[in-house]
């Protein structure tokens, strides 16, 4: 096999995107690693991973914890699975949105964007509610003493406060700036919290085993110990519950909120040197790495614990509270907390270049009411800096409502496992029919029930989402479809053309796609 140059790889990766009617209009700069990278960090375990712990500690204990992420991981890469044989066929920014134009048709893909779009919005506010809380609880409060409980009570008219409300304003906007001035930073600053995730996790996780072991309480059967904890005082977690497999499902939410966002990979195929490889190897690499370091993070935090039913009462606060109390030097105790909140910050800014691709390619075939705005390149930073900054006040919009980050990361979870089950169902009906190309990753005789699995495990997914506590959103999920239903068909049916799929349209684009990268030939990157 004769090796490929850079530059022909690069010359097929926009031949590729030519043959699906579009123009290379990013910079294709990030190789496998960075798009790795990019899931890696929005996933990001020292996020979802910490502040989502209780979700299933506070219901069955130990078990829901352990189990419920080892099966919730196992979940995720089949997911994962299904979703890199379609990138591979077709490697396109917003990737799920075209995945299943192609596959379902308009309407389906049109539908699709806005699950994908809503739970995007969704990752980065969570995840940005968590850099907050955890900047005061990590940094402000235990570096610094200062006491920040009072702060959700000072103009109180938004979740969490004004004080809340402006540090949105300041950390998405940081996030936003970094985005808009082209992808050279914001690519080594995601290499760099791929790095950083691991290392931070390696570190705490080995702090809270030497804890446990300080302790005398390094007990391995706790991991299989199964302890009603719904309901408990202090906890204000979950409800009481006497059924264990309903305690366990909502458990199901700390590795499904935590693995998410890994169509991050996809959204940024059109920056990826060699993206019909790469992508798919993102994809599933940062599942992998992910659910392996997550699960053994997961069994130090149940090992720390020097009373399992106090920890539960702590609620919200277990994982800080452990962390407060870790037999460590103070200098090394203090450099993991401001790498846990760094990380969860790079994670929400991967989480922005990645919904901004997705608005940036759902808005080139015309799908966002002022489109023409969102869908333009900046010429000299190669980004799509409208695009970036819609991101970024949906981002900040999302975090107003109360409670907050209870409602973002369900629905976060809840409406991205739709948004990925939707092409993949469509996709399970095409395969062999409409659907005849594929890339260079294929599952086979994997295909198909890897698709199944996924579609039955989003509609387990929106039982989850809509059970108590997490019911909040019955409202939001009923709401959204009704909404979706009057766009449709009172405008979009008619006036939202969708991307260009049969050959004669994307033949007729061909002068289209030329004239666009002559006027970027001459970017400075």
């Amino acid at each position: 096999m004769v090796q490929q140059t850079e530059q022909e790889i690069l010359a097929a990766d926009a031949a590729t995107l030519h043959k699906m009617g579009y123009a290379q209009e990013l910079s294709r700069r990030m190789h496998g690693f960075s798009n790795f990278a990019v899931s890696f960090s929005i996933i990001c375990i020292l996020a979802g991973g910490i502040t989502s712990f209780q979700a299933a500690y506070c219901g069955g204990g130990a078990f829901d914890a352990i189990v419920g992420w080892i099966i919730g991981s196992i979940f995720a890469l089949i997911v994962g699975c299904s979703m890199s044989q379609i990138a591979s066929a077709y490697p396109t920014a917003g990737g799920l949105y075209h995945w299943s134009s192609i596959l379902g048709g308009r309407a389906w893909g049109w539908v699709t964007a806005w699950f994908n779009l809503l739970g995007l919005i969704f990752v980065i506010a969570s995840v940005d509610v968590g850099v907050y809380n955890l900047f005061n609880g990590l940094i402000l409060t235990n570096i610094f003493g200062i006491n920040t409980s009072s702060w959700s009570t000072f103009w109180p008219t938004f979740s969490g406060g004004w004080p809340q409300v402006l540090a949105m304003v300041i950390i998405v906007g940081a996030q936003g700036l970094l985005n808009h001035f082209g992808m050279r930073l914001t690519t080594k600053l995601i290499d760099f919290s791929g790095y950083l995730i691991l290392v931070v996790a390696f570190f705490l996780t080995a702090a809270m085993l030497y804890t446990a072991y300080a302790g005398g309480h390094f007990d391995l059967h706790r991991l299989v110990t199964y302890t009603n904890f719904s309901g408990a005082p202090g906890a204000g977690v979950l409800p009481h519950s006497d059924h264990p497999f309903y305690l366990f499902l909502l458990a199901l939410l700390y590795p499904l909120y935590t693995i998410t966002g890994f169509d991050g990979s996809a959204h940024t195929s059109e920056e990826t040197v060699d993206a019909r490889r790469n992508v798919p190897r993102g994809i599933l690499n940062a599942i992998i790495w992910s659910g392996v370091f997550g699960l053994v993070m997961a069994v130090s935090f149940v090992l720390a614990m020097p009373d399992p039913v106090k920890a539960a009462g702590d609620g919200f606060a277990i994982i800080l509270n452990l962390m407060a109390n870790m037999p460590i030097p103070v200098w090394f105790k203090d450099l993991l907390y401001i790498g846990i909140v760094l990380a969860n910050f790079l994670c929400a800014l991967a989480g922005v270049t990645s919904t901004s691709r997705m608005v940036y390619a759902f808005s080139r075939d015309g799908g966002l009411p002022g489109h023409k705005y969102w869908k333009q390149v900046d010429h000299k930073h190669r980004a799509p800096v409208y695009a970036v900054w819609l991101t970024v006040v949906l981002s900040i919009a999302a975090t107003l409502y109360s409670p907050a980050f209870a409602a973002l990361a369900t629905g976060c979870a809840m409406f991205l496992y739709i948004s990925y089950a939707m092409p993949i169902l469509a996709g399970l009906l095409a395969e062999g029919k409409k659907w005849t190309e594929f890339g260079p990753f294929r599952l086979g005789a994997l295909s198909k029930p890897f698709a199944v699995i996924t579609v039955l495990g989003a509609v387990l997914i929106i039982y989850i989402g809509t059970r108590p506590p997490y019911d909040i959103l019955d409202n939001y999920l009923i709401g959204l479809l009704v909404l979706l239903a009057i766009i449709w068909f009172g405008f979009a049916r008619k006036h939202f053309p969708g991307p260009p799929i049969d050959a004669s349209a994307i033949a007729a684009r061909a002068g289209i796609i030329a004239a666009e990268e002559q006027a970027l030939s001459g970017a400075v990157e």
